[in-house]
């Protein structure tokens, strides 16, 4: 919270972004104190809303890119430092292994996956445009929990009320696209697949 009242803005977006890139940091808890503070005046919910998810989605997608151009050796040396043991990798990587692609979607619920889901995904080598669209729904989704938990303890709720009235047209096309979507690709992909088999 103080950080937050010292820094406002930039320590919020620099404490998610730096999550995505596997270095552990209390992005929950200063999302969710962002969020009380806009209840409370000194900080804007929507500037909050919109910093929260452009951080986690540009930390993650960065954390790809590093896993892409570094590779598991790399991670590996130099993420022991951050607490990302061989141990904890492998058995990250045997659980996006199990729960394939989708897991991206859940993975920043997870602790320990929300810190190193694009570093993983970026060393195993997923297509980058399958990993950010389903890094973008779990974005969206755990900016939504977050923010609306602080908001909650915030007082707030009047605000998030009107925040997602204003935007629900929107947001309800956006899902309904993902929703006929995310089947229509995944159905597409099992034919694509079954051809060339």
């Amino acid at each position: 919270m103080e950080v937050l009242q010292r820094y406002g803005y930039p320590a919020l977006a620099l404490l998610v972004l730096l999550e995505g890139i596997g270095i552990p940091t209390p992005a929950v808890s200063v999302v969710v104190a962002a969020a009380v503070l806009a209840g409370h005046g000194s900080m804007s919910l929507p500037l909050v809303v919109v910093i929260t998810f452009t951080a986690a989605v540009a930390g993650d997608n960065l954390g790809f890119w590093l896993g892409r151009r570094a590779g598991r050796p790399v991670i590996l040396r130099w993420g022991r430092r951050v607490g990302l043991t061989e141990r904890r990798l492998t058995r990250a990587e045997d659980f996006f292994a199990r729960r394939g692609r989708n897991i991206v979607v859940v993975a920043r619920f997870i602790d320990g996956l929300r810190q190193t889901n694009g570093l993983i995904a970026g060393a195993i080598a997923l297509p980058w445009r399958q990993y950010t669209i389903r890094d973008a729904i779990g974005g969206a989704l755990w900016t939504a929990l977050w923010v609306s938990v602080g908001a909650f303890a915030g007082g707030n709720l009047d605000r998030v009320r009107a925040f997602l009235h204003r935007y629900e047209t929107t947001a309800l096309i956006v899902g309904a696209v993902l929703l006929v979507s995310l089947p229509l690709l995944y159905l597409w992909r099992r034919r694509h697949r079954a051809t060339h088999d």
